[in-house]
């Protein structure tokens, strides 16, 4: 009986102290956070470790009890190694959710009391990236010290820590694309280079960063495309940063018409579109001819608007309201082929056209060169 009581008592304590303290210590965080929230997520995002540490508990409880047990004592360094890999791997998990709400926390605060949307995501952008070092380096850690655990790892250390300097050399050169990106992502989260939420142009493409990690950086297209790319690419190479400073911009829409175009029209009719479109920002616009060739001139409108996507719907409403209007209104304004004969400046007048006789058959015209009617061929029978 004695042997039968022994494990469940161990076993059994070490479940229902460890849901005891687990529920106490949860019903203390939804209280903090009931009365704090407004304050601070802090003790809500706590909560979200109560697995990981009721986990902890448990496997520390039943690997200090379990001697006591004196259940499977053939099985005890085995079952006791499983335990203390229990307690690394659950600690460790239980650190990175710590982290993680403190880190969110942080970002929490820093942007309900600043309303620039650019250092938000600067911000945003760092934290992100602090998050994902600090839960590659407990992983790392929790690794490593799970290796050591094992009596034969702890017996290759000497071996490895009097390699390590080969070790680093070769690991250095088969990992140097690797660090570069991981060197590059620290820099790009510290040096403020682009953020997450900026309107990028890569390579010819126009997105929003939406994501950025150690190693590599996604752009989502206006198409709903995603582009990923090494974050060196970022750090050696130029791009076009829309939302860098101020996410204001100022658009450009071409028009080609008529040199008979009324431009003087066409420039109040571009102020009641922008006046009747809500994406423009009332800063500015303007409309001159910037251009000119033989059949059409070329007429530049200027909008602003308060970022990119506000931008494009100006452009488009621009074009498509302009182009209507010139076609029903101002349908001369068009661009058309001439096919007009060429006037000749003034006081030119034009060529005579002499006719000559072509024997019997008839008569042809020719041009007499400037020669008077009655003036015989300059060449022909008997002319030097």
């Amino acid at each position: 009986m004695v042997n039968v009581l022994r494990p469940l008592i161990v076993i059994g304590g070490s479940v229902v102290l460890t849901l005891l303290i687990g529920w106490a210590v949860d019903h203390l965080l939804r209280r903090a956070d009931d009365r704090h929230h407004e304050a601070t997520p802090l003790w809500g995002l706590l909560r979200r470790g109560r697995v990981p540490f009721q986990l902890v508990l448990f496997a520390a409880l039943l690997r200090g009890s379990y001697d006591q047990a004196k259940l499977l004592m053939e099985h005890r360094v085995g079952v006791g190694r499983a335990l203390t890999l229990t307690l690394i791997g659950s600690a460790a998990w239980l650190v990175v959710r710590i982290a993680t709400a403190i880190v969110e926390t942080s970002y929490t605060r820093y942007a309900a009391a600043h309303r620039d949307p650019a250092r938000v995501r600067r911000v945003r952008t760092q934290v992100t990236l602090i998050q994902r070092v600090v839960s590659a380096i407990v992983a790392v850690v929790a690794i490593a010290s799970m290796l050591l655990t094992f009596p034969a790892m702890r017996a290759a250390g000497a071996s490895l820590l009097a390699s390590a300097g080969i070790l680093g050399i070769v690991a250095g050169v088969a990992a140097q694309s690797t660090l570069a990106n991981l060197f590059a992502g620290l820099q790009i989260a510290f040096g403020d280079m682009v953020r997450l939420g900026d309107t990028v142009v890569v390579d010819g493409e126009w997105g929003t960063v939406e994501e950025i990690t150690l190693t590599f950086l996604t752009v989502r297209t206006w198409d709903e495309r995603r582009i990923t790319m090494p974050v060196s690419y970022f750090t050696s190479k130029p791009f076009e940063n829309w939302s860098r400073g101020t996410p204001q911009m100022t658009g450009i829409v071409f028009f080609h018409v008529d040199h008979s175009a009324p431009v003087e029209a066409m420039r109040e009719k571009l102020r009641d579109i922008l006046r009747e479109s809500p994406a423009w920002d009332g800063r500015d616009y303007g409309l001159a001819v910037t251009d000119s060739t033989p059949n059409t001139m070329q007429v530049r409108a200027l909008v602003t608007a308060k970022d990119a996507d506000d931008i494009w719907t100006v452009r488009v409403t621009v074009r498509e309201q302009m182009i209507r209007w010139l076609t029903e209104e101002h349908p001369y304004a068009l661009p058309r082929v001439n096919t007009a004969e060429a006037m000749l400046p003034p006081g030119r007048a034009p060529r005579a056209v002499r006719v000559e006789s072509d024997g019997a058959d008839g008569a042809a015209a020719r041009p007499d060169h400037g020669r008077t009617p009655h003036e015989p061929p300059r060449t022909g029978p008997g002319r030097g």
